[in-house]
């Protein structure tokens, strides 16, 4: 597709594309291996069987480690015993293919229909630790705490739905300048947890921090890197897959990987409905669940608009509508099958944009096999013999990617004005203050900890807000490039066409909700 010059909100426009020598429509973003079928979107180009699953396999490896992640600090934190903490996890990876599906192919106005990866917010881990607490001093049971997370989230899930073409008016607010704000956080937000992987994960964990932790990060960074230097097309596709399993490879003989997980693992298991009992519904536990769906929306919203940029598709305000009722639907089911909050994750955006490829199609398969991971746990152990520290490696790369693509867009956005300078620079800060300091805000009300301790979210908000200052209220709201005045932009801008991150730069871009 050769798209015809698109005016940008700044006044000017695009220049037309011209073809690359491949034969795509001269976006790099498009190399699937051959030029989409005339009048299809490459959003909505179905790829071969065999590219579908391994690129589908390559975004499951790279959010693999967010999925697990909360369910481990939930159920360790309330005190299940290895067997439910294993279910715990499985229905974690069900649930998040569930709504990996559903948010790629859609159903009637629910779905953005785009390759948008939805896995269990990280968002709500401590909410849902104090919620546990809180109920394990009422009740003196720890496995009553469960149900009271469950009653929860689904009351959250309910308020997004219904919330949704309300929440996506803000798009308004959002102009190149704050979207770009939004991105360069996200990627740099990540950052400290592909850092913490480098490092071998966790703390407590044997060898954390030492020379083949770190070493073993640093050899899968140049594996990735170097495969997409070296390799052509397809393969060139798959360079973070191809990293993955080198560094794990190189991970045995190191000691750092075993397959002690994949023999203890059931071969099959079947989701059982309420497993921990019926969901109770707790006023107070409701309140804070509904306040990190609120910042989960926040963040699914900018990461829609990021996502609509990289693949040249125009978030919306229908698109961010049905990317919201998704999260809200699939949060609200969750619980059923023993699952928490699900909302975007922000690496696998960063994947959109290192591989180029733009298929929904390819995000739908990386959900279908979530799904089976949860339905056969021995599947899952497998993926799970991935190293922290390989991961840190290729989240450098994934994560600076992101951040790479936020500062793309802020050069289109105008820095020239002097007001968006301010803007860009107080809002950064702000989002970066929880990654530099993170006990900052511990002596602030909790509902005010839910929001701050996000710096995505956190600089988000603050950037809408002197958005709104600098461009909407009273003399100040006069046209500027890349601002968001009534006057230069509509209800739902459309956002000028961006070139695609390139394959790959030279030396990692140095770029998380937390996981979201």
């Amino acid at each position: 597709m050769a798209p015809s010059n698109t005016t940008s909100t700044d006044g000017g426009s695009t220049p037309e594309r011209t073809q690359d020598p491949d034969g795509t429509d001269g976006t790099p973003a498009n190399r699937t291996g051959k030029p989409p079928r005339p009048g299809t979107h490459p959003v909505d180009e179905l790829l071969p069987p065999v590219k579908l699953f391994s690129t589908g396999l390559q975004h499951v490896a790279a959010m693999y480690a967010g999925v697990v992640a909360p369910p481990l600090i939930v159920g360790a934190g309330v005190g299940l015993s290895p067997a439910e903490l294993a279910l715990l996890i499985s229905a974690s990876l069900f649930t998040a293919g569930l709504a990996t599906l559903l948010q790629t192919l859609g159903i009637w106005k629910i779905g953005a229909r785009l390759p948008f990866v939805n896995g269990v917010s990280f968002a709500g881990v401590a909410p849902m630790i104090a919620i546990a607490k809180g109920s394990i001093e009422k009740t003196g049971g720890p496995k009553e705490a469960l149900p009271v997370i469950f009653g929860a989230v689904i009351v959250a899930g309910l308020l997004c739905f219904l919330a949704a073409p309300y929440f996506c008016k803000l798009i308004r607010f959002f102009p190149p300048v704050v979207q770009g704000t939004v991105i360069t956080l996200i990627g740099v937000s990540l950052l400290p947890v592909a850092v913490n992987w480098a490092r071998g994960g966790s703390p407590g964990a044997p060898g954390y921090g030492s020379m083949r932790a770190v070493g073993l990060a640093a050899i899968t960074l140049v594996a990735v890197v170097l495969c997409n230097r070296l390799l052509r097309g397809f393969w060139q596709q798959l360079s973070l897959l191809i990293g993955l399993a080198f560094g794990t490879l190189i991970a045995f003989p190191l000691g750092l990987a075993d397959f002690g997980a994949v023999k203890d693992a059931k071969v099959f298991s079947l989701p059982s409905p309420f497993h921990f009992g019926a969901p109770v519904f707790d006023a107070a536990a409701i309140v804070s669940m509904c306040i990190v769906m609120v910042v989960a929306m926040t963040e699914s919203t900018a990461d829609m608009l990021a996502l609509g940029r990289i693949v040249d598709r125009e978030a919306d305000e229908p698109t961010l509508a049905a990317g919201l009722r998704a999260d809200g639907l699939a949060t609200a089911l969750s619980p059923v099958f023993n699952g928490f909050a699900a909302s975007a994750f922000a690496q696998n955006i960063g994947l959109v944009a290192l591989t180029k490829i733009r298929s929904r199609f390819v995000v739908a398969a990386g959900g279908g096999i979530l799904v089976l991971l949860g339905l056969f746990p021995v599947l899952g152990s497998v993926v799970s013999l991935v190293p922290q520290p390989v991961l840190g490696g290729a989240g450098i790369v994934l994560f600076g990617t992101v951040a790479a693509s936020g500062i793309r867009t802020l050069a289109e956005a105008g820095m020239e004005s002097g007001s968006n300078t301010i803007l860009v620079s107080v809002s950064l800060g702000v989002g970066i203050v929880p990654i530099a300091a993170p006990t900052f805000y511990d002596s602030f009300p909790e509902a005010a900890r839910t929001l701050l301790h996000s710096g995505i979210s956190a600089g988000c908000v603050v950037a809408v807000l002197l958005n709104l200052l600098f461009h909407h209220v009273g003399a100040a709201r006069r046209s500027r490039p890349g601002q968001g005045s009534d006057a230069t932009v509509p209800a739902a801008p459309t956002a000028p066409a961006v070139p695609s991150v390139p394959s790959m730069p030279t030396g990692p871009t140095v770029p998380t909700a937390t996981p979201s």
